[in-house]
């Protein structure tokens, strides 16, 4: 049985995860997870998994569960110190790391250095620090399993390929909930339409990244540090119907795509049983039933924020931390309706133009830099 640390459980790829474990409970276990405030779905994880630690995100919450589960032997924690702990936890073979933004990246690097594998849906860690993530695995001989649909669909179809043989990777995009509106059409958009995927059913704030394809950005920084492919060579692709999850182009013409119904459970569980496959009660896919396939090619114009990933991949260093916490504050403003859809970019086109990359930055230097991107971005808010 191979044991599991669960890091965002009560978020959208943690509840899959959940659901994933409880189809194969003879093939699973989560021993140890983490959740936010969502104390109702935190308490039924409780009573289904039987967990030997929690860890959730206030002081007071912690208070709360430990008292209502005395009668266990349940070690409760709470935080960031917390979440370290979660990551580290136990005998666990891999941590499945679910969070959502650069706070994933700590523990992700803890548990590396205790050799347990990774299962990434946190695509920050790699966006924020790519080269150190990357050096840990390699020195601890950690596996680095890629959760989201994209990478996981190019982690299959380069299964028993050669490195060499590689000429391009074609990320495949929805286009998101906006996809049909021009750019004057963006001006009025709300929070409420914005949430209103297409295709997936995730967290708010991909869903958002998504529509300004912010989430298609760093998938492209992600994808670079996982299978080591230069910018150049990484191609996003217009894809409505989100069938094709991605494809790799070998330098013999030939394209190996994977396809699949849109459902987040497949890669969850792909990533949780490499090289293995177990089956799974998604649905089928029939080609017959859908009939037809659009693509397009990506216009620059139309999605600046992917542009804005490119450019700060290309300059490296400090540049994709930036990038990144200034998207997320911004998604946060305009999730709390502070901020206007097309002034998500806005803010982020001028914290990135005003900053001056430190190359090579340890992990001292991309948490300072994280934080002051942050209140810089704040006070353009301001």
């Amino acid at each position: 049985m191979k044991k599991i640390n669960l890091l965002g459980a009560t978020g959208s790829i943690g509840r899959q995860t959940v659901e994933v474990v409880k189809e194969h409970p003879e093939q699973f276990k989560i021993v140890a997870f983490s959740s936010g405030r969502n104390l109702e779905l935190t308490r039924a994880y409780i009573e289904e998994l039987q967990p030997e630690l929690v860890c959730v995100q206030t002081k007071e919450d912690c208070e709360t569960l430990k008292a209502e589960y005395a009668h266990t032997s349940i070690k409760f924690l709470y935080g960031n110190e917390g979440l370290v702990e979660t990551a580290v936890y136990g005998d666990s073979e891999v941590v499945v790391n679910a969070v959502i933004g650069s706070v994933g990246l700590y523990p992700t690097l803890k548990a590396i250095e205790a050799k347990k594998d990774i299962a990434l849906a946190n695509k920050e860690t790699l966006v924020t620090a790519g080269h150190l993530v990357m050096e840990a695995s390699k020195k601890h001989g950690v596996k680095m399993l890629p959760v989201d649909s994209e990478h996981s669909a190019i982690f299959q179809a380069l299964q028993g390929e050669k490195d060499k043989n590689i000429e391009k990777l074609i990320i495949t995009a929805s286009g998101g909930s906006f996809r049909d509106l021009n750019r004057e059409q963006l001006k009025e958009v709300t929070v409420e339409q914005a949430l209103n995927h297409p295709n997936w059913s995730m967290g708010a704030k991909i869903t958002i990244d998504s529509a300004t394809m912010m989430n298609k950005g760093l998938e492209v920084i992600e994808a670079h540090w996982l299978f080591g492919i230069s910018y150049d060579d990484i191609k996003v692709l217009l894809h409505k119907e989100s069938i094709i999850h991605s494809m790799v182009q070998f330098h013999d013409s030939s394209v190996i795509a994977q396809l699949g119904t849109p459902d987040m459970k497949v890669p969850i569980q792909y990533a949780l049983t490499y090289p293995d496959r177990l089956p799974l009660s998604s649905k089928r896919l029939s080609l017959a039933d859908i009939g037809t396939l659009h693509f397009k090619d990506i216009d620059f114009e139309r999605y600046p924020c992917l542009r804005y990933a490119y450019e700060v991949g290309r300059i490296g260093g400090t540049m994709p931390t930036v990038l990144n916490a200034a998207n997320e504050v911004a998604v946060s403003a305009f999730l709390n309706h502070q901020l206007s859809f097309l002034g998500i970019e806005e803010v982020i086109e001028k914290v990135i133009s005003q900053h001056s990359s430190i190359s090579n930055p340890d992990l001292t230097t991309i948490m300072e830099v994280d934080q002051e991107t942050r209140r810089i971005t704040q006070s353009f808010l301001k």
